[in-house]
């Protein structure tokens, strides 16, 4: 195991109050989300070939709000009663937890400007899938500390498993190609 590093962590205050953990991620979420281009996000999506099982669009925004909520408590209570326990060992995982939640957030937070923004469906999926084993071993983690925590972080586990088959799948279907066609000139 590695260990809490304070450079690369968010700082204690976010953890230490359940609104700023809670809304930390939604509000950077959505400033994301409305970051790239809603419309050219749309487009994108719509035009490229998709995987079955693809969800419609308007399924994202509210599927991950409500992911960003639960992981933002699920830190919020890992850290308060990992920094209160007397036992060295749980402390340790919660300081250490709130290192990999930092650094899960900002693999989640690139992921959209990577696929959508830059049409670079390559790079998002290994973004996706580094995205994916932080989160993992980050659940891992918390489960030493509060199984309250870990439990949280399960529906984002699945929706980042349905997300990495969505990116490989539709950067498969499109040849790994995701941005619009130059339109042909006529002569």
């Amino acid at each position: 195991m590695t260990s809490y590093n304070p450079n690369i962590t968010l700082p204690r205050q976010v953890f230490d109050q359940p609104a700023i953990a809670i809304l930390l991620p939604v509000v950077a979420g959505s400033a994301v989300g409305y970051g790239v281009s809603s419309l050219a996000t749309r487009e994108t999506y719509g035009r490229i070939k998709q995987p079955p099982f693809s969800p419609p669009p308007q399924i994202f925004g509210p599927a991950w709000i409500a992911l960003y909520g639960m992981m933002g408590y699920a830190s919020y209570r890992a850290w308060s009663i990992g920094t209160s326990s007397p036992n060295p060992n749980v402390n340790a995982l919660a300081k250490y937890g709130a290192t990999l939640y930092t650094i899960q957030l900002g693999l989640n937070l690139i992921w959209m400007p990577l696929y959508f923004g830059l049409s670079r469906p390559i790079e998002a999926l290994v973004d996706i899938v580094a995205l994916s084993g932080t989160a993992g071993y980050l659940t891992y983690i918390w489960s030493g500390v509060d199984e309250t925590s870990a439990w949280l972080m399960v529906p984002y586990l699945g929706w980042l498993a349905f997300a990495t088959y969505l990116c490989a799948g539709t950067g498969y279907l499109n040849g790994w190609d995701i941005k619009p066609k130059a339109e042909s000139k006529t002569k």
